[in-house]
């Protein structure tokens, strides 16, 4: 499996504290069968975006692990104007594995409606933006028309895999559920922060993915799609999605004519 999402470079942000927790992490990533973990620090108002302690990071957790397990580094990119603006000098800066994939993050507590020019601005610059655990956000679980439209518009979803175990509340498990057998998901990753609350375990989601929409679904979500994004290709799992904003076809009845 590929892990596209994880906070396992150390003393970054929230996520792991000290590089012995990064060695755990990368540790239970490979007893899971995880291959591939992409580091994605945050880049917000709160933890400042730094390209060179990130890859320094990578490198000693690399040398640690040695070739047992791939690092790449990317960001869990926040979708605020400063960041906007930095993005459009420097797009390798904040991208998976330097390439053309975005994790995206929404806040919970306001997506303005300019958001949709902005999802529509990074594909015109050449970017494929991936929207982060939408199952977790308020906004987008309980309206989720605006992003049904990113979607349509060439947008990715990744779920996190302990939503799908219920972790993150019904509510979210419940929307994970109904968007995998809607075909509206893209990846699932770990999210992991650390050891306990937060781990990088995948194996307990892919089995629940594949009992609920087969083995060839469950490799597309974590090893397929994951590992193209890694390596900056297109996605071989791509369900086509319908337009929200297309108006049913109506249908009008035709007079029946009797003859005798």
């Amino acid at each position: 499996m590929v892990d596209i999402h994880c906070h396992i470079l150390h003393g970054l942000d929230d996520g792991a504290d000290t590089l012995e927790t990064s060695v755990q992490m990368a540790e239970m990533a490979i007893a899971e069968g995880v291959t591939h973990v992409v580091g994605t620090p945050h880049a917000n108002s709160t933890y400042k975006f730094d390209p060179e302690m990130i890859r320094q990071r990578r490198d000693e957790l690399q040398s640690a692990v040695g070739d047992r397990l791939k690092l790449a580094t990317g960001c869990d990119f926040h979708l605020n104007f400063e960041n906007l603006q930095d993005l459009e000098k420097n797009q390798q800066k904040y991208t998976i594995n330097q390439k053309n994939y975005l994790l995206v993050e929404f806040a919970e507590f306001s997506i303005p409606p300019s958001m949709d020019d902005t999802m529509h601005r990074l594909h015109l610059a050449g970017l494929s933006p991936i929207i982060t655990h939408p199952e977790r956000n308020a906004l987008l679980r309980t309206k989720p028309e605006r992003m049904y439209r990113w979607l349509h518009q060439g947008a990715y979803v990744q779920i996190t895999a302990q939503s799908i175990l219920g972790r993150f509340g019904s509510a979210a498990q419940h929307r994970a559920e109904q968007w995998l057998d809607e075909d509206r998901v893209h990846f699932v990753a770990s999210d992991a922060h650390n050891m306990k609350g937060r781990p990088l375990q995948l194996r307990d989601a892919f089995n629940a993915v594949a009992e609920r929409r087969g083995e060839e679904v469950a490799r597309s979500l974590f090893r397929d799609n994951p590992l193209a994004a890694f390596e900056g290709r297109s996605l071989p799992y791509e369900p086509e999605q319908a337009d929200p904003d297309a108006k049913p076809v109506q249908y009008t009845k035709r007079k029946r004519f009797l003859f005798f």
